[in-house]
């Protein structure tokens, strides 16, 4: 070994001692070493001193558990009482994220409590107190009734509300949406549009910021495409954003214009792990980001479309993004999943009635996705109607048992759809609401993977081969040359030197080193992860243990994902059809309604 090579090695040893301290730590804690390297990802070098000054810090990182951070104390701080104020303090901004999981960014004082009550905080007022003094936490007072929240979620749906406010307050009409004459008797005028989508191309025209929604089918594309053509014709720029790489695709082929990823269009930066001082792991939700107050976006009209998707620390960059003036136009589907991340965004912004709403409900798609649309109309609407689909454009197929699911979903892909409709397997997506199981994700992925693209025989490559389906279980989009975000489906077309290189919607990205740690196969991917997206051909299947999980924006979303053929593989019984009748949207608590009030 040179003497060149061998002072970087030692330099890297002693750069990485304190790693070392704290993975040492880790294991005398008897806690896994890994949860030492997420320690100093998550808040820098300076982790070790961070974590023995307060171990209960921990609990900032995903899937700590409380006594996970109680063990870890312990062998950090030898003596230390479990009655510790910051630990107290700690577990209220826990009770908090683990809400926030579930998608709420504000919860009541009484489930706090129990939550702390639960893991023996003596005293909870004086906790919560603590916490709120702090600031990692805030008290709040809504319409409904007081609450908690993580400071970060609610400066964030705080943000919102102004920004709304402000492009409300400050935007200019650009124009009216010019068309031809019409008789009285016409329906629809000439420009294609009927009375309610020229009414949203107004909204969008005349205010800062308007909504469109409506299920598939209604005309929400061809109103989006006529927005942007009005808007360009006043000779206003136009910017065309989705949450996800695959959506933003779809929108620039629907309106023939230049569409990017919401992070990109932002100008997504790596985010800083820690504050300034370097005592906090509390991330501003602004960061990271090029675009903001102090440089915002260049356009007059920016249009987002699948906003179902919009949590609350996105959409606040976004909408902070966004100059005075700015008209704003958010696009989706009120009856889809909420967001993975904290809020209800698109929900609350309807339901707040602070900014014009249209709904599209005539459904127009007939011929192009008829037998489809009409079966998600119906779902939208609470109502599960028999399958009336004599080209079959859907088809359902009866299964008895997960195990049957299984085979009948890698037959379908394999053999059945190709075969019968001349749809490629490449262009087919399984959807499914589970991960365990016969026909969880994991399980049809390995059968699927096995059929279409099994590894070679003379090489290994690891988990990936070229050739593979793969699906994004983070944003990275720090990947080079193009970043990636979470639900992003691509294929692998090069693994080498440990990196492998996969071909997303939005473009190539090379992967390696931990991030291949958020790289699943995607050949079968969660209701979630394909929200957003859209493929030639769907196979939903629906096994019976995911008969809890169905609710009717799940079953929605899963069966919009299908362009031009929907298989169903059926065999949750009449757990559906309760699903579709009586299973709304999982109430979510937020504040962004109150504030926008």
């Amino acid at each position: 070994m040179g003497k060149l090579r061998a002072g970087r090695l030692l330099s890297a040893f002693i750069a990485a001692q304190p790693a070392y301290d704290l993975v040492e730590l880790m294991l005398t804690a008897g806690l896994p070493a890994r949860l030492g390297g997420r320690a100093v990802e998550a808040f820098g070098p300076g982790a070790q001193r961070l974590l023995k000054d307060d171990p209960w810090r921990l609990l900032q990182l995903s899937g700590v558990e409380v006594a996970d951070a109680d063990a870890f104390a312990r062998a950090a701080i030898p003596g230390v009482l479990q009655a510790d104020s910051r630990r107290s303090r700690a577990l209220v901004g826990w009770s908090l994220s683990e809400a926030a999981r579930d998608g709420h960014t504000l919860c009541s004082v009484e489930q706090v409590t129990f939550d702390l009550q639960l893991h023996r905080v003596a005293d909870p007022a004086q906790a919560i107190a603590d916490a709120c003094a702090a600031e990692v936490v805030e008290s709040i007072d809504s319409v409904v009734d007081s609450g908690l929240a993580l400071a970060r979620y609610a400066e964030a749906e705080r943000s919102i509300a102004e920004a709304v406010h402000r492009l409300t307050d400050t935007a200019t009409v650009i124009g009216k949406i010019r068309a031809g004459k019409r008789r009285k008797s016409d329906v629809i005028d000439p420009d294609g549009l009927d009375p309610v989508q020229r009414s949203a191309v107004n909204n969008a025209l005349d205010h800062g910021v308007s909504v469109l929604t409506g299920g598939p089918g209604t005309g929400k594309s061809r109103t989006v495409a006529t927005v942007v053509r009005e808007a360009e014709r006043a000779g206003k720029s136009v910017a065309l954003a989705a949450p996800t790489g695959r959506a933003a695709k779809r929108l620039a082929e629907l309106c023939d214009a230049e569409a990017m990823t919401i992070h990109r269009l932002l100008g997504v930066q790596p985010r800083a792990s820690t504050s300034a001082d370097g005592t906090s792991a509390v991330i501003d939700f602004s960061a990271g980001f090029a675009r903001g107050r102090e440089w915002p976006l260049d356009q007059d009209l920016v249009v987002v479309d699948e906003a179902s998707m919009l949590d609350v620390e996105l959409a606040a960059a976004l909408l902070k993004a966004c100059a005075d003036g700015t008209h704003l136009m958010i696009v989706g589907d009120s009856a889809q999943l909420p967001s993975i991340g904290p809020g209800q965004v698109l929900a609350d912004l309807i339901a707040s009635k602070a900014v014009p709403v249209v709904e599209l409900a005539t459904l127009y798609r007939q011929d192009a996705g008829g037998a489809i649309a009409r079966l998600a109309t119906a779902v939208r609407g609470g109502d599960l109607p028999a399958v009336d689909s004599p080209d079959r454009e859907v088809v359902i197929v009866p299964a008895r048992g997960s195990t049957e699911c299984a085979h009948r979903v890698v037959q379908l892909m394999t053999d059945s759809i190709p075969r019968a409709l001349g749809i490629e397997a490449g262009q087919i997506q399984v959807v499914t609401p589970v991960h365990r199981g016969p026909a969880g994700t994991i399980a049809l992925n390995a059968a699927l993977k096995a059929k279409l693209n099994p590894p070679p025989t003379n090489q290994s490559f690891g988990r990936f081969d070229p050739g593979d389906r793969v699906v994004a279980t983070a944003n990275h989009l720090e990947a080079t040359p193009t970043g990636f975000a979470n639900g992003e489906v691509g294929v692998v077309t090069k693994v080498a030197d440990k990196v492998v290189t996969i071909d997303f919607g939005s473009g190539p990205a090379e992967v390696g080193g931990k991030m291949l740690a958020d790289i699943s196969h995607g050949w079968a991917i969660t209701v979630h992860r394909a929200q957003g997206s859209e493929f030639g051909a769907v196979i939903v299947v629906l096994p019976p243990e995911a008969g809890r999980m169905l609710s009717r924006p799940r079953v929605s979303t899963a069966l919009t994902r299908a362009e031009r053929h929907l298989s169903i593989v059926h065999g949750a019984g009449p757990a559906v059809a309760r699903a579709v009748h009586d299973v709304g949207s999982k109430p979510r608590r937020t504040v962004l309604r109150d504030f926008l009030g």
